[in-house]
């Protein structure tokens, strides 16, 4: 007898953090940044290196250009360029995550400390009342056996 077990649909995401959703809507307001990371995301798919090896076997089959092929060295070179800046550009974007999430579990951290010492302090009256009554107590059941 097998069992089955429910697993949850890729196709469902994880709701976003809420400050990672509140950063992501300010980043999303800046054109630049959201071309950046349209660029990023298409330069690190499985398309963009189909559609390089399509580009250099087309160039070199076709002799766009006599060996050593001057011009599409410099081409792909224009584009490393580009390419390691839109990286650089997404390790900040990924940095900015990191601190907006550090940021957050700081001010967690702030609220449950007051909350703590809250807490504390109220255990500690709890403590004092319950020795006020406790000697009360005491101090009636000594007087009664006189």
């Amino acid at each position: 007898m097998s069992r089955q077990f429910d697993a949850p649909s890729l196709a469902q995401a994880p709701p976003a953090h809420p400050a990672l959703a509140a950063h992501d809507a300010e980043r999303d307001r800046s054109l630049q940044l959201r071309a950046a990371d349209a660029i990023t995301a298409f330069a690190g798919s499985m398309k963009f290196v189909y559609i390089h090896v399509v580009w250099f076997a087309v160039w070199i089959i076709f002799r766009v250009e006599k060996y050593p092929y001057g011009l599409l060295t410099m081409i792909v070179s224009l584009e490393a360029i580009f390419l390691s800046t839109f990286v650089m550009v997404s390790q900040n974007r990924a940095d900015e995550k990191r601190q907006v999430l550090a940021d957050h579990q700081w001010q967690i951290i702030q609220m449950e400390e007051t909350q703590n010492e809250t807490l504390l302090e109220l255990s500690n009256q709890i403590l004092d009342l319950t020795k006020a009554v406790h000697a009360v107590t005491a101090g009636k059941g000594q007087a009664g056996s006189n």
